[in-house]
């Protein structure tokens, strides 16, 4: 199903606090509101008993996306506290590691994870910040750089070609240019060698030039830094370092209604690379596809699966993928291991988070405002599990400082505890009720 944009002219849909964007849906004739909230950064509170309604607004201010770079770049910054902390970054901690079949996963009561999106981050061509064009998604290269850093693990996205292979390639769809035409061919009805056709080839050349269509259309060369050739599944556990894990999401066209049988062969052949070549590396396997995710569980017991879910910030035709509360139940009745979610859901619907953890579930995030570190850490005050970055290096330097800080503070004497910004659950529960509300305006 297909959610076109208009102008919505439900009156109910206009408030001011509302970006004004509906989605139509021409099988069911409903129009659908999307709240759509920019990003928010969280700075420094000063200390005191209760923080001030004021205060907190001006901690939760909006900011554009493009202008996220920036207040990571301020991270350094004295006035940036990261000193709230909690057992979960404990370096001391012991944790209970979740076991499933014969495998333990990384996930362990305590540790909070970073995991690199794409590796090292992924690739925002029209951006202009470097770091978002750096290195090639989605490639060796990329997945050994993010494994330099103290990560859990990397994010990729799975694909089957039509000759039955595994490889790694986000977009479902492939462009190149010959003679000033693009060309664009699904990445599904490529056989291996067609595909590996494209981009940087292990000759340093590039015979098929890869594009990549932008979310407002347009069609630009897909330019990096560093470049990489495409790869394969088995490269991947070849070739990246064997402690780094791997979250394999598996990829399917949110346009196309899969037939069990599809689903099922597509499984096989990723499990099948799997089981052969990914020896001790700790794997998650991820997918936006209900049905997906409940087949994974239903081949294998050994992996843990995670559902992935935009979390309520936007509409499906399968309701399964609109709320959290619909991401637990398929949890629950599937028996997979935890949610990943879009963080804006979660800070939407921060209650959310003790229901999940009531059904021992894992939860991890995603998003754009997991490349800020005040909000990661606000995600850690909240008792979520990890986040998947683009900014590797950044957030988990900030990360490894809240860990460092850990010791520290069991070393400094209470008179210091002045200088600190400190909540208490009753201010914390103050503070995420309100975020909701906050993210809106």
């Amino acid at each position: 199903m297909e959610y076109s944009p208009y102008r919505c002219l439900n009156p109910s849909f206009s408030s001011i606090s509302n970006i004004k964007t509906c989605y139509f849906s021409p099988k069911t004739m409903h129009c659908y509101k999307l709240l759509n909230p920019l990003p928010l950064t969280l700075g420094k509170f000063s200390h005191s008993n209760t923080p001030s309604l004021n205060s907190i607004k001006m901690a939760l201010k909006a900011v554009h996306v493009s202008d996220v770079p920036n207040l990571i770049d301020q991270v350094t910054d004295n006035n940036v506290s990261f000193s709230l902390l909690s057992p979960r970054f404990s370096a001391t901690s012991k944790g209970m590691e979740v076991e499933v079949g014969n495998k333990s996963s990384l996930l362990k009561e305590g540790k909070f994870m970073v995991i690199g999106h794409r590796g090292n981050g992924m690739n925002k061509l029209q951006s202009s910040d470097p770091r978002l064009k750096s290195i090639k998604e989605n490639s060796i290269l990329s997945f050994n750089t993010a494994a330099s850093f103290n990560l859990d693990f990397v994010e990729f996205d799975v694909q089957v070609t039509k000759d039955g292979c595994p490889i790694i390639f986000h977009d479902d769809h492939i462009l190149s240019e010959e003679n000033g035409i693009v060309y664009e061919k699904r990445v599904t009805d490529l056989n291996l060698s067609e595909f590996l056709g494209y981009g940087l080839q292990k000759a340093g050349k590039v015979s098929k030039p890869l594009m990549r269509k932008n979310k407002d259309g347009k069609i630009i060369r897909w330019d990096v830094n560093s470049d990489d050739t495409l790869c394969t599944l088995q490269e991947a556990f070849d070739k990246v370092e064997p402690k780094l894990g791997f979250n394999v999401e598996l990829k399917f066209d949110d346009h196309i209604v899969y037939q069990e049988d599809q689903l099922i062969n597509v499984l096989h052949s990723v499990l099948q690379v799997v089981y052969e070549y990914a020896k001790d590396r700790p794997i998650i396997f991820s997918t936006f596809q209900p049905d997906a995710a409940l087949l994974v569980r239903k081949l294998q017991r050994t992996y843990p699966v995670y559902f992935l879910t935009n979390g309520g910030t936007e509409v499906y035709y399968d309701v399964r993928r609109n709320s959290l509360e619909e991401a637990i139940k398929l949890c629950l009745e599937g028996g997979l291991q935890g949610i990943v979610s879009e963080v804006k859901g979660v800070f939407r619907n921060p209650g959310a988070v003790s229901k999940i953890k009531d059904s021992k579930l894992s939860l991890l995030t995603y998003g754009s405002l997991n490349n800020v570190p005040e909000s990661v850490y606000l995600q850690h005050l909240m008792g979520i599990d990890g986040v998947i970055v683009d900014f590797v290096k950044d957030i988990t330097e900030a990360v490894n400082n809240l860990i460092k800080s850990v010791k520290a503070e069991e070393e400094v004497s209470s008179k210091e505890f002045g200088s600190k910004p400190q909540f208490s659950q009753t201010e914390l529960s103050f503070l995420l009720k309100l975020i909701p509300e906050l993210i809106q305006q």
